[in-house]
């Protein structure tokens, strides 16, 4: 990147959507630039730290290409030592999110990705080049754009809550869960889908109880998650009900979690020194100020199907940030070479490569 230079391509977001439209783009000859967000503490807390939602998983079963088995030689050989000593020894399993994300990075730069470890904060989408601007005051422009920001973890919006974050309330079980504070203790997770099970049964390695509380009287989440969470003899469900308040105290952080039933409006104090959100996400869209058509959920609208095209033309979109349904690794990886290609062409037909 330097002065008055205009990007072929600028990829916004470090995701498996993001990686993916690196990979096929640097192959491509489009000199990618990865924006893979920046390492602060709002990120932190919000849970859009560089690598994706993906990073914060731990054993990935699904994604094709990683069964079972030992993977761990290649990734000593293949991921830098500094990241590779803070990953989890492999010791059979499918490939972790952490391990799957830096390796999707490394083949990105493998076939000549530029990465910048920062946000783009600031967008302008109305003419030709595009021009944005990052957190740090940098400005870039591109003939084209791929959106690839995902979509970030969700609360119930309780003062209780933003009072004991990181003092035993998480949105991310994995990140959190094997931390002394949670051991052999009760913890509590929200939530009905597939998120709220993996997170209560991956909870259950560390906690003496996981109460998942429900407002309803049964799981929106698939039947084979919702099964294995229910015959899982640590997972306790609170049926129709709702968090009314985190307990606990400056000093020692969530003691309790108290909550009421919607049937009866009975109210119950959960022991617990650990509160897990786990209730949806809301797409990162917010720097583009409102120049990317979305939908009533503010995930980016495709106006074409199957094309990764947005409302404004040389600005695509991949990944979970235009995904309010599938939201998977696999199906973000798809529409990431999907947006790659979608890009190669529109630059190819308007004469820029």
């Amino acid at each position: 990147m330097s002065d008055n230079k205009v990007e072929k391509v600028v990829i916004i977001g470090s995701g498996p959507a993001g990686w993916t439209a690196a990979i096929y783009a640097a192959r491509a000859n489009l000199e990618p630039i990865v924006y893979e967000g920046a390492v602060t503490q709002e990120n932190q807390q919000k849970g859009t730290l560089p690598l994706g939602q993906l990073n914060l998983t731990t054993e990935v079963e699904n994604f094709p290409g990683f069964p079972s088995g030992n993977l761990g030689g290649y990734l000593d050989d293949s991921i830098d030592e500094k990241k590779r000593k803070y990953m989890a020894p492999h010791e059979g399993h499918g490939v972790s999110g952490p391990e799957l994300m830096e390796l999707m990075r490394q083949q990105a730069t493998n076939f000549g990705t530029r990465v910048v470890t920062d946000d783009i904060a600031k967008v302008d989408f109305s003419q030709q080049p595009f021009t944005m601007e990052t957190l740090s005051g940098e400005s870039v422009s591109a003939h084209a754009v791929i959106i690839a920001t995902g979509a970030r973890a969700n609360y119930l919006g309780l003062e209780s809550e933003d009072k004991f974050k990181n003092n035993g309330v998480s949105a991310c079980a994995v990140c959190d869960g094997a931390l002394p504070r949670f051991r052999d203790k009760g913890l509590v997770v929200v939530g009905g889908g597939d998120s709220a099970m993996e997170e209560a049964s991956f909870l259950t390695k560390f906690g003496s109880t996981v109460y998942i509380v429900h407002r309803r009287d049964e799981f929106r989440a698939s039947k084979i998650m919702a099964e294995r969470a229910l015959s899982n003899e640590k997972i306790d469900v609170k049926w129709n009900s709702v968090v009314e308040e985190v307990l606990g105290t400056e000093e020692g952080g969530v003691t309790g979690v108290r909550i009421k039933n919607t049937v009866d409006d009975k109210t119950e104090v959960l022991e617990a020194t650990g509160y897990f959100a786990a209730i949806g996400h809301t797409p990162n869209t917010d720097f583009l100020g409102g120049q990317i058509e979305t939908n009533d959920k503010g995930y980016v609208i495709w106006p074409t199907p199957m094309r990764t095209n947005t409302n404004i033309d040389g600005v695509f979109a991949a990944g979970d940030v235009a995904d309010d349904h599938y939201r998977q690794a696999v199906t973000a990886a798809g529409t990431g070479c999907m947006a790659a290609l979608d890009a190669e062409r529109w630059l190819a037909d308007k004469g820029l490569i």
